[in-house]
């Protein structure tokens, strides 16, 4: 994926990544570390906090379902730049047989009510930026093209909850976009990754798996806003 280098006038670019404890979200930090960005590193238990602070990372207590986690982490920073919504969960349903509402419910706690739980409690801070960044991490799942798709990955995901909230995610970042058209509001599709949410069957290494959340996060302001992206480039809705 092309796109401007993002760059505030020689200064140091503040992030923070949700769910940063591992998987997509460690290596997120460890790449945008490497990038020249100060990480803080979001994640519920801090005892986990091991391996981000290993990368140089300032692990955050954070768990976006909860107001006062993300009223005290939103707090602990001095400003911020570049927010990465990357938490999720699959949820406990993988079927139709247990599928109720508890189970979506679920899913959309994290998935999608979380991420509009932390994004308005960051406005103000982004708001003061110079180049303000979000990047929601979606998934193909919530992507109907790729779910219709024989041939895409996403379309052997049965499982409603999690393709449902996904789909909602891509939705909010293009409102999110159209009503803050000073910031770069995206999304990425990390695409079939080994991590812990698929039992690491997944075919794509981590480091592949972010790579449109990394690419997307160091847009200058001239860069694309409202988009869906995954590591080749620009998906069309």
């Amino acid at each position: 994926m092309t796109g401007p280098v993002r760059a505030h006038g020689g200064g140091m670019t503040t992030t923070l990544v949700t769910g940063a404890n591992k998987g997509l979200g460690l290596e997120t930090t460890r790449r945008l570390i490497a990038a020249g960005h100060t990480v803080h590193a979001g994640m519920r238990d801090l005892a986990g906090g091991g391996p981000a602070r290993e990368l140089g990372a300032i692990p955050v207590q954070l768990d976006v379902t909860d107001d006062e986690s993300v009223a005290k982490a939103v707090a602990s920073l001095p400003e911020l730049d570049v927010l990465i919504n990357n938490a999720a969960v699959v949820g406990p349903s993988w079927g139709l047989d247990d599928l109720d509402v508890e189970a979506m419910r679920i899913a959309f706690e994290t998935n999608v009510f979380g991420i509009v739980r932390l994004t308005q409690a960051v406005l103000p801070l982004l708001r003061h930026s110079a180049n303000p960044v979000i990047v929601n991490v979606a998934s193909g799942l919530g992507f109907p093209r790729a779910l219709l798709d024989p041939d895409d990955d996403s379309f052997h995901g049965l499982m409603v909850p999690y393709a449902s909230s996904k789909a909602a995610v891509i939705a909010l970042t293009v409102q999110y976009a159209k009503n803050l058209p000073q910031m770069r509001i995206n999304a990425s599709d990390p695409g079939y990754t080994a991590t812990d949410l698929n039992a690491h069957q997944g075919h794509q290494t981590v480091t592949q798996g972010t790579d449109a959340t990394v690419a997307l996060a160091q847009l200058d302001s001239d860069g694309p806003t409202g988009e869906f992206h995954n590591r080749h480039g620009r998906l069309d809705y």
